[in-house]
C-alpha cells in the first residue's frame, strides 16, 4: 500500500478563484481533500461600524465597496431600509430607473462571474467577451452618473439625478445585442465536452442541504427551489414586471452556470419593459433635509447577483444609526465551502469555489 502523508496547504490569495485576499487552508492526503478552513483576509473595514458616526447619506458611498461589481444594488439595500422606517413615497420614474439600474448591474456582475469562471478553469477567451461586452453597461453607467465601478447614484427619496438624453435609446439598443451575445456564449462555452467533465455533477448538494445552510441566489435555486426576493417579496416595483425565476434540478456547478446565463435573460425582458413604461417625471421625492428615522428597527432584504443582501438597522431617531448590519450573501453562502471541499480532488477545489460566485469584499466588508 502506498504511504502518504497528510499536507497543509494554502489555496490563495493568488490562485484561481481566491480573488483578492481569500484564501482556503486546506489538509490533503495525496490529492485529495481531507479539511477545508476558509480563511477571509485582513481586507476588513469596518463598515458597519464606521456607519454609526454618519448620516444616512454619507453612509451610501461605503456600501459602493462591498460587492465591488453589483454597486448599484447595494445603494439600493441601505436606502431601502431607510426609506422604509421614513415610510416615503418614490417618485414613479427614480423607481424605474432604479430597476433599470439594478438589472444592468446584475446583467455587469454575472458577466464578470461567467468569465472569470472560465479563466479560472483554464479557458482564456470566455473572460475577454465577457469584459469586453460588460464594458459597454459601465460605459452607461459613467455616462449615468460619473463612475465606473463605486457609484453613489441612490438617494433616500429617489436617485442622484435623471439619465440624459439619449440614454435610454442606448439601453434599449443593447438589449438585442446581449442576446445574441448569449447565443454565442452557449456555442462556445455551454455544451464544450471539456467544460462539460470539468462541472458537471461537482460541487452537488440538495434543497435541504442549502436552507440548512442559509444559502441564496443561484446556489439555493440550483436545487429546485424557486426562491427570488423580486417575486416572492416584491420591493421597488418588481410586481409590475413580467419576469421568470429559473431553477435547477442537480443542484451541481452546472446547474448554478446555467441559472446565472438564463438570469441575464430575464433581467434583459425586466429592463425592456421597464423603458416600454418609464413616465417622466421628477427623481427625488419628498426626503427630510435632515433624514432622522423614528425610533425602532427594520430588517430590509433584496435579491442581489450573488443572492439576499438585506440592511439591518436600528434607530434611536437621531441622524445617525444606532446601529447597522448588512446579511452579505457571500459570506453566508461560503458556509457550505467546507462541506463541498471534504473527499473532493484539488482541481475540483476550483471549478466548486467558483460555482459558488463569492465577491471577497463583500465577504471582509
Amino acid at each position: 500500500m502506498l504511504r502518504t502523508e497528510e499536507l497543509l496547504l494554502n489555496v490563495g490569495p493568488q490562485h484561481p478563484s481566491t480573488h483578492g485576499v481569500f484564501r482556503i487552508i486546506v489538509k490533503l492526503d495525496g490529492e485529495i481533500i481531507r479539511e477545508a478552513i476558509p480563511v477571509m483576509g485582513y481586507l476588513h473595514r469596518g463598515t458597519e461600524k464606521l456607519a454609526e458616526n454618519l448620516n444616512y447619506t454619507q453612509i451610501i458611498p461605503y456600501t459602493d465597496r462591498m460587492d465591488y461589481v453589483s454597486a448599484m444594488t447595494n445603494n439600493y439595500v441601505l436606502v431601502n431600509a431607510v426609506e422604509r422606517m421614513l415610510g416615503l413615497q418614490i417618485p414613479e420614474r427614480a423607481e424605474y430607473l432604479r430597476i433599470l439600474v439594478m438589472e444592468l448591474q446584475r446583467i455587469a456582475s454575472h458577466l464578470v462571474w461567467w468569465g472569470t469562471y472560465l479563466l479560472d478553469i483554464g479557458a482564456m477567451s470566455p473572460f475577454l467577451y465577457a469584459f469586453r461586452d460588460r464594458e459597454m453597461i459601465i460605459d452607461f453607467f459613467n455616462e449615468l452618473c460619473g463612475a465606473r465601478l463605486t457609484y453613489n447614484y441612490m438617494r433616500v427619496g429617489g436617485v442622484k439625478w435623471d439619465a440624459p438624453e439619449g440614454w435610454l435609446d442606448k439601453i434599449r439598443a443593447f438589449i438585442p445585442y446581449m442576446k445574441s451575445k448569449l447565443e454565442e456564449y452557449d456555442r462556445l462555452v455551454s455544451g464544450n465536452e471539456i467544460f462539460l467533465a470539468r462541472i458537471k455533477g461537482v460541487g452537488r448538494y440538495d434543497a435541504d442541504t442549502a436552507i440548512a445552510y442559509g444559502l441564496s441566489g443561484a446556489n439555493l435555486r440550483c436545487t429546485g427551489v424557486k426562491w427570488d426576493l423580486r417575486k416572492d417579496q416584491p420591493y421597488c416595483i418588481y410586481d409590475r414586471f413580467d419576469f421568470d425565476v429559473p431553477v435547477g434540478t442537480n443542484g451541481d456547478c452546472y446547474d448554478r452556470y446555467l441559472l446565472r446565463l438564463e438570469e441575464i435573460v430575464q433581467s434583459l425582458r425586466i429592463i425592456e419593459q421597464a423603458l416600454d413604461q418609464i413616465p417622466e417625471g421628477e427623481t427625488m421625492g419628498k426626503a427630510p433635509r435632515v433624514i432622522k428615522p423614528p425610533e425602532g428597527d427594520i430588517y430590509a432584504p433584496i435579491e442581489s447577483p450573488r443572492g439576499e443582501i438585506g440592511c439591518f438597522i436600528m434607530s434611536k431617531g437621531r441622524p445617525e444609526p444606532f446601529r447597522l448590519k448588512f446579511r452579505r450573501p457571500s459570506f453566508v453562502n461560503l458556509q457550505i465551502l467546507p462541506k463541498l471541499l471534504v473527499g473532493e480532488t484539488m482541481t475540483n477545489l476550483i471549478t466548486i469555489l467558483g460555482g459558488i460566485d463569492i465577491v471577497v469584499g463583500e465577504v471582509d466588508g
